[in-house]
């Protein structure tokens, strides 16, 4: 296979916007600091930045808002001029962008790490704000996650009308290290064992069909019916949106952990404060959308995690599909045999953990390879 002709200069496209920004808003944000970790890993990068566009910060929101950023962090027109190689990831690049910066041999790959199809089909059936913008724009490849590949490689590959590969999922405790420091002091985030009931806690973003808390609800009823001793508290977090709609209002007053008081719909906040201080447990579900990084912070802290991932190894308690009663026997499960089992728990999530390091030998020549093809096939 032909090698790029010399060290490659690339850049990771971030969406940025003036006032507050956190890394804690969406997985994407992340994923970018992740990608540019492990290319400054690659043999063939000589040099790897960040590359501001799409909102209307700059540079400087993107530092406040990486703090410890591994690499320096340059504005589009910085970029048009200096790199190789462009990685459009949270910032959609422009097709007049991507026209002009080949034109001038460069090379532009489009990193697709959420469920895009889905997410279009619903805003263009309920009039919604658009997502991602089918351009045109010339890409000489488009990535996106294993967890996409029912959905989403083929409507990229007909729509973009380029190449598609489904590269590893990377993740890396280094920003959820950074966020538990700031806990208060004696508080700490892992799994606190001989507790005699749980505090459930869902995280679903309940903004899309993909990930929502119906069916976290539904398994911790099903649990409830069959051990009511077991729930102290269930936290349906970033429900506080819906909770006054009549359907889902609905729905919750049949429940019988809402009309026995013990569960309360809530905000968003930052899950590993939450976990810390207010859950035992994680309930989860998703569909076609199964790397999350909820799950690996849940198992990095020890926290039992039922859910229903076929991408997440022999991690958590996991029931299939929309199973909610297979899913309540999964926490009943989890509730009976997680504390005498925590130390091999852990030792299972840590191996899973450390296969998504963007720092790992495999992952890093997964990436090289994929970019040296593009030169190849050039």
């Amino acid at each position: 296979m032909s090698l790029p002709p010399k060290k490659l200069k690339v850049g990771v496209s971030l969406f940025v916007r003036k006032g507050e920004q956190s890394l804690w808003e969406n997985g994407i944000f992340q994923n970018v600091l992740f990608l540019a970790m492990l290319l400054r890993r690659s043999p063939i990068v000589g040099q790897v930045v960040i590359v501001t566009g799409g909102g209307d910060g700059g540079p400087q929101e993107a530092k406040r808002m990486l703090e410890e950023s591994p690499v320096p962090v340059i504005d589009m027109a910085t970029a048009m001029q200096e790199l190789d190689l462009m990685i459009e990831m949270s910032a959609q690049l422009g097709k007049d962008w991507v026209v002009e910066f080949r034109g001038r041999g460069g090379k532009v790959i489009s990193m697709r790490v959420g469920n895009d199809y889905v997410i279009d089909i619903e805003r263009m059936v309920f009039d919604k704000p658009h997502a991602l913008l089918i351009s045109g724009a010339p890409y000489h490849e488009v990535w996106t996650l294993p967890e996409y590949e029912t959905t989403c490689v083929p409507y990229f590959q007909s729509a973009f009308r380029a190449p598609v590969r489904t590269m590893p999922h990377l993740w890396h405790p280094v920003v959820l290290e950074r966020a538990i420091r700031q806990l208060p002091e004696g508080q700490g985030f892992a799994y606190q064992p001989g507790r005699r009931r749980w505090r459930m806690g869902m995280f679903e973003p309940n903004i899309c069909m993909v990930k929502t808390s119906h069916i976290p609800l539904l398994v911790c009823e099903v649990a409830h019916r069959a051990r009511p001793d077991i729930t102290e508290h269930v936290h349906a977090y970033n429900t506080f949106h819906m909770k006054d709609h009549a359907t889902f209002n609905g729905f919750a007053n049949s429940l019988d952990i809402v009309r026995h008081g013990l569960a309360t719909f809530e905000g968003r906040f930052p899950i590993w404060h939450v976990l810390a201080l207010h859950c035992d447990a994680v309930i989860s579900h998703q569909w076609e959308n199964a790397q999350n990084y909820v799950y690996y912070e849940a198992l990095y802290g020890d926290y039992p995690l039922v859910h229903n991932s076929h991408l997440i190894g022999d991690c958590g308690y996991r029931y299939h599909g929309f199973d909610c009663e297979e899913g309540g026997a999964a926490l009943l499960r989890a509730f009976a045999e997680h504390d005498a089992n925590l130390p091999a728990y852990r030792e299972t999530a840590r191996r899973f953990l450390s296969t998504l390091d963007p720092e790992a030998e495999a992952n890093v020549r997964t990436y090289t390879a994929a970019i040296e093809h593009i030169y190849a096939t050039a």
